[in-house]
């Protein structure tokens, strides 16, 4: 059996078809490879491996039989440690929560399950999903593969590292502010935030929360865009009662090449500040498919003013994870220092208080603000089919686990930047509920990977992924780190 680490979970799947080799061996490599590269990256940290290998062995088995047993068949991977996963720990990095024991599966490892694919462990994270970086007091630090030193990002973390490593085949995962779509860029791989609520959260949840926070959505990672349909295919739909009366059916896309697609670029913009290295190959790939016949507008202007459109961001965002931040005496206390704050102070720890301790009016203001928002994407998807823009600030950079997250600073072309000032790019398709796909586009000359966020109007996921497909075919596609293919 060749060396598989970094093939597609499409190719895996076809050559087990085939009978090239079976599920089980397909389990066993993988494993394999994460006991020898664990000690380094700390990527899969939970893992269920008698019960991985009986799937296995029953997907060989109904090969053999002449059955088909679902699209993702015998395909190892590992999803994001805040999916319940029967029989293994969900802590979402809480010391509280170490021995929070699933009694089922969430609906996405469910649905993955019946694809076919073989689930054999849950992937590292930040405290509750809450950092732009990956480490907690329950499994420690994740590392990225692309140097020493260096962060995978967060809050899906651990599941890019495992994907850039070829440590796990295919990744589920989350975001509300960036958690696929950072990790994606720093690490190289694929991600996609979905349009708001086409794939189901239950089972993403910490004990007694079954309200899915708004804003939030799970998507899955892998090493290329075709991975990303076939999970996405094989995960959206609505779920319980919904599933009774409704059905999605998201468009098919009406295009197979670059020429006539009207692409609007975003490489930088004044209310934040981007990487050379980043916005460069942004402002690279936009020549690329203004040359294959693309009607590009780079930059373009966006609808709404940029910089309060990020204050909404933070202030609705932090709204949406209020009800797990505290407990009632915790609330109480953050009311409290609210009330210290002063009316000048527009930093990120004052906004995140403001918006943790939101009155009902106040946020329903904002939620209106919000909709005048998604309506002025509405007419600007009338005129662009996709916006490009970072996924990122930056490239992957030194772990920092020192001090609050909004107190740490990344370096950006030689000038310090809070490292919360990043989910700045994340804004745009998280408020609007529209679909984003990041794909790789480039080594940069440093020999690190850089990205490009593809946001579509709302419910064209599949068209963002046919062109980052398009992209990954034609311009750049997935790199392993040095040193691990």
């Amino acid at each position: 059996m060749r060396e598989i680490a970094f093939d597609s979970a499409a190719s895996i799947a076809r050559r087990i078809a085939r009978g090239e080799f079976s599920a089980r061996d397909a389990l066993e490599y993988f494993l394999d490879r994460h006991k020898r590269l664990h000690p380094s990256l700390n990527a899969i940290v939970a893992t269920d491996i008698p019960k991985a290998r009986r799937r296995a062995g029953a997907i060989d088995a109904a090969l053999a039989r002449g059955e088909r047993p679902g699209p993702l068949a015998g395909v190892p991977m590992t999803v994001k440690e805040s999916f319940d996963v029967a029989g293994l720990p969900t802590s979402w990095g809480l010391e509280a929560h170490r021995g929070n024991i699933a009694a089922r599966d969430a609906l996405v490892v469910e649905r993955l399950r019946a694809a076919g694919a073989v689930v054999w462990g849950k992937s590292n994270v930040p405290v509750m999903l809450a950092d732009w970086q990956t480490f907690n007091p329950v499994y420690g630090t994740t590392n990225s593969p692309w140097g020493e030193g260096l962060t995978p990002g967060g809050s899906s973390g651990g599941a890019a590292s495992a994907l850039a490593a070829g440590v796990s085949a295919l990744e589920y995962g989350s975001d509300i502010g960036g958690s696929i779509r950072g990790p994606s860029q720093l690490c190289g791989v694929y991600g996609h935030k979905t349009s708001y609520a086409i794939v189901p959260g239950r089972g993403h949840a910490l004990p007694g929360f079954w309200s899915p926070p708004e804003i939030s959505v799970v998507g899955p990672l892998a090493r290329s865009a075709g991975d990303l349909a076939l999970a996405l295919k094989a995960t959206a739909g609505p779920d319980g009662n919904d599933a009774l009366a409704y059905r999605l059916s998201l468009p098919a896309p009406a295009f197979n090449g670059f020429r006539g697609l009207r692409i609007a670029v975003l490489p930088s913009h004044p209310a934040t500040r981007v990487s050379r290295v980043v916005s460069d190959e942004i402002v690279a790939l936009g020549r690329f498919l203004a040359r294959q016949g693309a009607r590009v507008k780079m930059p373009v202007a966006l609808p709404f003013d940029a910089a309060e459109h990020d204050r909404l961001y933070v202030l609705l965002r932090r709204a949406a994870t209020s009800m797990r931040a505290f407990d009632d005496a915790g609330f109480r206390r953050a009311v409290a220092e609210r009330e210290t704050l002063s009316p000048d102070d527009h930093g990120y720890a004052a906004e995140q208080l403001r918006g943790n301790t939101l009155a009902h009016r106040e946020w329903m203001l904002l939620e209106n603000e919000r909709q005048r928002l998604r309506l002025a994407w509405n007419d600007f998807f009338r005129d662009h089919d996709f916006l490009l823009c970072p996924g990122a600030a930056t490239v992957a950079y030194p772990q920092n686990t020192a001090g609050r997250r909004w107190e740490r600073m990344i370096d950006i072309d030689g000038e310090p930047m809070a490292d919360v000032q990043q989910i700045f790019w994340m804004g745009f398709a998280s408020l609007g509920c529209l679909p984003a796909t990041m794909a790789p586009i480039a080594i940069t000359p440093g020999g690190l990977p850089t990205g490009v966020q593809i946001i579509g109007p709302q419910y064209a996921d599949l068209s963002t992924l046919r062109l980052a497909s398009l992209i990954e075919r034609q311009y750049h596609a997935f790199v392993p780190p040095p040193g691990l293919s």
